[in-house]
Formats: structure tokens, C-alpha cells, sequence
């Protein structure tokens, strides 16, 4: 088991104690582990995360960018929402990918927690007693691994990298810059969509 502090950074990262942050980190650090590979200072890695949106247990994605170094600001980690605690991360230098998912062995007890039951209530994780977060902080970090991953096969990956939007002009309206992809023209002059009034 890696050493506990990277779990308090990556709680402080996240804004608070919780079990699916702890989950997503595990699942990061098993990634790196099986990958052979090293946390992603660049873009040598790639996550596909498959949390939903307005997921409540997409802290996981928090844990997962937090091991990995893959960040929604870099680019090498993107959503493909299926509403699960899933992940497959990607190192691209040697075209290998691992999916990891979170297992439902310790369900029932993260489901009959007190903390699950006031976060139910619609209380927020933050305003929950500090060890009610921490009880299953602890459950998902110290149980074994068996108990908590699905790891997958680590399989031949060829990844298709995107090119890199660098162009960015000035809007003529309200002045701030737009990657030139996202520029519209109107009487030939560039605008953002917002200035040029289109919709996404």
C-alpha cells in the first residue's frame, strides 16, 4: 500500500474527506502500477473517465487525475460518461491501456454509513462530521485490493493524439482571446461565440 500522505494531499486537493475520491486515487495508482508507468507531468498518459455528469460519486475523477496527473487544464484525461467508477488510462509511449473499475464488495457498508445517509439527506460532504468522511475514507484506502479494484488486462493501445489548439485571435467585441478554432466570422471580423452570437 503506498504511503498515506499522498492520500491526505489528494484530499486537499479534492475539498473533502470521501470514499470515491479514495477510490479514484486507488484505481490511478494501480494504473501507474500495472502500466509500469509514472505519474503524467506532460501528456505521456491518456484517462477515459466513464463518471457521469452531476454524478455523485464523480469524486472518483478527482483521485483518478490526482494519481495519474492526467487533468481536464492538460487535455489527457476526457469524460465518456456511462455513469460508472471506471477508468482506462492510457500510456501512450509504449501503446498500452489498463480499464479499472470500482468493485461493489464493500457496498452494503459504504451504502449503510452515516455518512452516506446524511449525504442522502442532501447534507454536503464538508458539513459531515469529520470522522463519519474519514470512516470510510479508511474503509476503501486500508482494505485490500481485491476488495476494492477491478483491474483489467493491459492491452495494446494505439492512441490517436488530437492536435493542439495554439492559434488564439482577439475577439472583436468583447476583446479576450478565443482559440482560433472556436472564432467566428461576422462582416469579416473574428468574433467569440458569445460576441457573434451563435449557439455551440
Amino acid at each position: 500500500m503506498e504511503d498515506k500522505e499522498i492520500l491526505f494531499d489528494m484530499l486537499k486537493f479534492h475539498g473533502h474527506k470521501c470514499w470515491a475520491s479514495t477510490a479514484g486515487l486507488r484505481a490511478g495508482l494501480a494504473a501507474l502500477r500495472v502500466l509500469g508507468a509514472k505519474r503524467s507531468g506532460a501528456k505521456s498518459l491518456h484517462a477515459i473517465l466513464e463518471t457521469g455528469f452531476y454524478h455523485a460519486a464523480g469524486c472518483f475523477g478527482d483521485g483518478v487525475q490526482y494519481a495519474t496527473g492526467c487533468t481536464f487544464g492538460k487535455g489527457n484525461i476526457v469524460k465518456n460518461p456511462k455513469g460508472k467508477l471506471a477508468v482506462t488510462v492510457i500510456d501512450k509511449s509504449k501503446g498500452k491501456a489498463v480499464r479499472i473499475s470500482f468493485k461493489p464488495v464493500l457496498r452494503e457498508k459504504i451504502r449503510n454509513s452515516a455518512f452516506m445517509r446524511k449525504r442522502s439527506q442532501g447534507i454536503p460532504p464538508d458539513q459531515i462530521p469529520e470522522e463519519e468522511q474519514m470512516e470510510l475514507v479508511n474503509l476503501i484506502w486500508d482494505a485490500p485490493e481485491d476488495d476494492v479494484l477491478i483491474i483489467g488486462k493491459v492491452e495494446d493501445y494505439k492512441f490517436e493524439e488530437p492536435e493542439e489548439l495554439m492559434r488564439m485571435v482577439i475577439c472583436d467585441g468583447c476583446g479576450e482571446m478565443v482559440a482560433e478554432s472556436y472564432m467566428r466570422v461576422v462582416s469579416g471580423k473574428p468574433f467569440c461565440i458569445d460576441c457573434a452570437g451563435y449557439d455551440v
